[in-house]
């Protein structure tokens, strides 16, 4: 990498990105394999930032473009302060970000990982459903996948989802099942152009579903938005949850996004609370 390349507030022009899924990189991968254009996107709006938020930003572009994929390591502080002519410290701090934003995983004599959900302590990071009964382990649910189906978008859908007019999106209905109780109903709504191969018999796989959008269509989860509000069961909900209709449940509407804040899926939730309740952290 050249020194004009290294300098954070560059003012070189940023250029379009060109989707979400990024082809592994083929053979050997060096630190300076990283995508120069993207770097120099992520320089440019990140230029009047803290110096470790300039970190974070180009940690986070290679993390979108590939360069160290889920489950993999990432260079070590002082590879990564030579990378970027920063102080180590500049980089422990981007790290500590993301680490704290469960991007990347710390792990003690080991080294720092892109987080993967395939493993127990990123997969249920996003399901803040907890049991009643003081039980200290977080149930793990099983879901029972009913259809997935490719229409066209409805308007809201492709405004939510920053799609073109006229796309085709994906929708999953399912339900998830905490032991022998089924306890959630879901929807979920994802651009068929990022999943295109994604058939209800890839999902009955009953691989963890974030995990499965990872491995098989390159897509993470990064961070989620989500809106809760009261409902009436209707007469399908009811069916599927065993209960009767009119019982009211808790509603979260969630769209999550991945690398680049680019909005990848809805998803609306019905949650039945009789034994359960939402838990969330306030800081």
């Amino acid at each position: 990498m050249s020194k004009s390349q290294s300098k954070l507030t560059s003012k070189t022009p940023s250029s379009s990105r060109k989707g979400l899924r990024v082809a592994a990189p083929r053979g050997p991968r060096t630190l300076g394999s990283r995508n120069a254009k993207a770097a120099a996107t992520a320089r440019q709006r990140a230029a009047f930032s803290p110096l470790y938020k300039q970190i974070k930003e180009l940690l986070l572009e290679s993390l979108g473009a590939g360069e160290w994929k889920p489950g993999e390591s990432i260079p070590s502080e002082v590879e990564l302060a030579n990378l970027y002519h920063v102080s180590q410290g500049t980089v422990r701090k981007a790290i500590d970000e993301l680490a704290a934003e469960s991007v990347l995983i710390r792990r003690q004599g080991k080294g720092t990982f892109v987080a993967t959900h395939h493993e127990d302590e990123v997969r249920y990071r996003f399901l803040r459903l907890a049991s009643r009964h003081g039980q200290e382990k977080r149930e793990k649910p099983a879901s029972k996948f009913l259809s997935c189906i490719v229409r066209p978008a409805e308007q809201l859908e492709l405004d939510l989802l920053e799609l073109p007019v006229a796309s085709d999106i994906v929708e999953i209905e399912r339900v998830m099942h905490f032991g022998d109780k089924p306890v959630v109903f879901e929807q979920i709504i994802l651009p068929a152009s990022s999943f295109k191969e994604l058939t209800l018999e890839t999902l009955q796989k009953q691989l963890p579903l974030y995990g499965l959008f990872e491995s098989e269509f390159g897509v993470s989860m990064i961070r989620a938005e989500e809106q809760l509000y009261a409902v009436a069961a209707s007469a399908k909900v009811s069916e599927l949850l065993g209960i009767s209709e009119g019982c009211p449940l808790l509603a979260i509407n969630r769209i999550a996004y991945t690398y680049g804040d680019k909005p990848i899926e809805i998803r609306k939730g019905m949650y039945l609370t009789k034994d359960y309740f939402y838990r969330n952290s306030l800081n």
